[in-house]
């Protein structure tokens, strides 16, 4: 049941597409410890140059780059093992078909590439098994465990109760 300004996300992947025929950005995907208030195009590869410092934390290689002169420190975490990570964009509004505009204020976004890891940086520390961002992913291991772990009643009770819908 949808409340009131409620709003539906449609995702489909670009169209002739698949999977294979998407732009993979490993390796390319990196979280900074900073917000940009910046939309728009720049020649980062010209300025941000990250580098492998061959050194290796609780297991995590370490990595180094600068940004605007600060020395970031981080690593690179592949996604858990199933898992995959999609750069969405809007979709124009000229593409859309007319049985897309029968939902009415839905929005439509089209998967444009995926990645299957993440560089996370840090600027005061080195990266370790304590940052936020990389615990998040444990998650991911939990979130399938427990579904297993439940009794398929329950389970579905659930599963029942999810909602995958935003105010």
């Amino acid at each position: 049941m949808m409340s009131e300004g409620s709003t539906i996300v449609n995702l489909t992947q670009r169209e002739g597409g698949d999977d294979s025929e998407l732009v993979d950005l490993s390796g390319k995907v990196h979280q900074l410890p900073c917000a940009i208030k910046y939309n728009g195009p720049c020649s980062v590869s010209n300025f941000f140059k990250p580098r492998s410092t061959g050194i290796e934390v609780e297991g995590l290689k370490v990595e180094e780059a600068y940004f605007r002169g600060r020395k970031l420190q981080g690593t690179t975490i592949p996604l858990s093992t199933g898992y995959c990570g999609f750069v969405l964009g809007k979709k124009n509004l000229v593409e859309k078909k007319a049985s897309d505009m029968s939902d009415g204020n839905s929005n439509r976004w089209e998967v444009n590439a995926k990645f299957e890891n993440v560089t996370y940086w840090n600027h005061d520390s080195l990266p370790s098994s304590d940052d936020a961002l990389l615990r998040s992913f444990h998650w991911l291991t939990v979130a399938k465990a427990i579904p297993e772990a439940l009794p398929a009643t329950l389970h579905v009770a659930f599963v029942h109760d999810c909602s995958y819908t935003s105010r």
